[in-house]
């Protein structure tokens, strides 16, 4: 198995921070830094600067927003980041949530299925450099009736076939995953309930295009905090886990809040969301069961992470993406270390 990190947003009063920590995880060998973008910072421009100050780790998108650019730019823009990071960039995409598509881009929630579907196929056949003419249900390329041409990407990738990830939750998305992508990016990931929750649903995917696990790349990411109190550590993340559980979505459009319940949270999920979505962010975040983050988390002593370690691998996880938890740069570089000492612990380095 190996290790990647998450950086998140950048903007938030710790970028030479995440800097440090990328050039660390360079340095110890960790296999992939991923950033992500909403409505702050954008995700090129990061993997951008973190490329050109580290010498060996892959930068990956999680994610390119789906609605935030047609999927020529989208492969515009992975060719010319694989080709000056000589060959270390990773696309992940998604759909992103009706909040942001329709809010911050305009761009209307329907279809997410089809969407992504068409979108990768309009990407991996402009990133193939043949000349894009595409008919589908959301693009036609080029536009019917004017003066467009079918046109060839000037821009030549470092590698023929640059990985392409899809960020998937529900059950229809991950089975569409396993079927066009090469990897799937998951979030809040139970070792214990991997089989069900998501792995089941990519390798039909995978058996419908004919295909199997073989090479597919199962990449959740996981908070990783060091310490000798569980409880404790724990509590940190009480209020990143009521945001997505609670807050990330409307009362029916919360796909992180369905993962809970399909975790077995039905009860709890319906109390987090509705002290978040009713002002009482505290309260939600009092209300995440301990075992809930406990079981999406790495947490305590290096010994007790590589357990953890060891069950996700098992699960069938190849690539755990951490993100080193921690109230100072020290803390997280810490968390980083502990990380790669867990892992050759475990025996899966």
């Amino acid at each position: 198995m190996r290790l990647g990190i998450n950086l998140g947003y950048w903007g938030a009063g710790m970028d030479a921070d995440n800097l440090a920590v990328a050039q660390e995880a360079d340095r110890l060998g960790y296999d992939v830094c991923w950033a992500a973008e909403a409505y702050g910072s954008d995700a090129a421009t990061v993997l951008a600067w973190v490329a050109a100050q580290t010498e060996r780790i892959d930068v990956g998108s999680a994610i390119f927003q789906i609605p935030a650019r047609q999927p020529a730019m989208t492969a515009m823009t992975a060719a010319t980041l694989d080709s000056l990071t000589k060959g270390r960039f990773r696309l992940g995409l998604g759909v992103s949530g009706p909040q942001v598509s329709e809010g911050w881009y305009g761009v209307k929630f329907d279809k997410p299925l089809a969407r992504t579907r068409e979108y990768v196929e309009i990407v991996r056949k402009a990133m193939s450099r043949e000349r894009l003419s595409y008919e589908g249900e959301h693009w036609t390329l080029p536009l019917p009736g004017g003066p467009g041409k079918p046109l060839k990407l000037t821009v030549h990738p470092e590698r023929p076939h640059i990985p392409l990830y899809v960020a998937a939750i529900g059950p229809k998305n991950l089975e569409q995953t396993g079927e066009i992508a090469d990897g799937a990016l998951l979030i809040f990931p139970a070792a214990e309930h991997l089989e069900e929750t998501a792995l089941r649903h990519i390798r039909a995917g995978r058996e419908k295009a004919g295909l199997t696990m073989d090479g597919f790349d199962v990449c959740p990411t996981v908070p990783l905090a060091v310490g000798d109190d569980v409880t404790a550590l724990a509590d940190m993340f009480r209020p990143y886990t009521a945001l997505y559980v609670g807050g990330m979505g409307s009362p029916k459009q919360n796909f992180y809040n369905q993962l809970a319940q399909r975790m077995g949270y039905e009860k709890e999920a319906a109390e987090i969301q509705a002290k978040y979505l009713g002002g009482d962010k505290d309260g939600a975040a009092a209300a995440v069961p301990h075992s809930l983050i406990d079981s999406t988390t790495l947490l305590g002593s290096v010994e007790r992470i590589a357990d953890g370690m060891r069950a996700y691998a098992d699960a069938g996880v190849t690539t755990l993406t951490l993100a080193p938890a921690g109230f100072t740069l020290d803390e997280r570089l810490t968390a980083l270390r502990a990380g790669t000492e867990a892992l050759e612990l475990a025996g899966l380095a």
